[in-house]
């Protein structure tokens, strides 16, 4: 599946548009539950139709859905650099 949790997507339309998420977690095929966290990419937790994601090739690893939880994971990733996002 192409948005499986950790999948690290870019927002394509709405109001975040641009901005890139993470999928927390695997929804219904239509729905899936993605984040940012807000304070890091500026992208709630919220529920988010996957016509409205591009997948990229990234993928992190995480554990638990808690924007501190994946803060820390996107920090030790190192793409916070690569894709070039303002903490």
């Amino acid at each position: 599946m192409l948005f499986e949790k950790g999948r690290v997507c870019m927002k394509i339309a709405g109001r975040e548009s641009g901005k890139y998420c993470v999928v927390v977690e695997e929804g219904d095929g239509e729905l899936v539950m993605v984040t940012g966290p807000k304070k890091l990419t500026g992208v709630k937790h919220r529920k988010c139709n996957v016509n409205h994601l591009e997948p990229t090739t990234e993928k992190l690893e995480i554990s638990g859905t808690s924007d501190e939880e994946i803060t820390q994971v996107w920090e030790n990733s190192g793409l916070i650099e690569k894709l070039g996002l303002k903490k």
